[in-house]
């Protein structure tokens, strides 16, 4: 496992597995994208139902993500083909268990997609008070990256 890395980032899953792995990574900072941490919130999204979302054909895709170019389609695609749902079942009923870090670990900056399902503005309050740095990308939905590449590079603009 490599450890003292300048920079981790970690996008909605991949945010979780972060937050449960930084302390061990230890990075000199910590980026979480839009990060699936409150899974086990009243109100949250259940990671069941992406198991639906497996089938998503690529006009579905390219409809409910318009900004995207083709090439990112073509990646969700491909991606969601070689998928396990089973990562999401195994976050699922009893499973679901809100994972928000008690404090960063290391400096912290929480990308949130604005709107967001998973990171509301209470829990964005909660977090700047546990000492988190947040951006809210406005206009970017949760795959930051790809909905707004230059929105999402410029909220790193100072931090990185």
């Amino acid at each position: 496992m490599p450890r003292g890395a300048e920079l981790a980032i970690g996008h909605s899953l991949g945010g979780m597995a972060l937050g449960l792995a930084v302390e061990r990574l230890a990075p000199a900072r910590a980026v979480y994208s839009d990060p699936a941490w409150p899974l086990g919130q009243a109100g949250s999204v259940d990671p069941a139902v992406f198991v639906e979302f497996q089938q998503a054909s690529r006009a579905m895709i390219a409809e409910l993500n318009p900004r995207w170019e083709d090439a990112d389609v073509d990646v969700e695609v491909a991606t969601l083909a070689a998928w396990d749902p089973g990562t999401a079942l195994a976050l699922s009923g009893e499973n679901a268990v809100d994972r928000t870090p008690a404090a960063p670990v290391v400096p912290s900056l929480v990308q949130v997609a604005d709107p967001s399902f998973l990171i509301s503005d209470e829990l964005k309050g909660e977090l700047e008070r546990r000492g988190f740095t947040i951006r809210t990308v406005k206009g970017a939905g949760h795959t930051i990256h790809r909905d707004d590449f230059e929105a999402f590079m410029a909220s790193l603009d100072g931090w990185v």
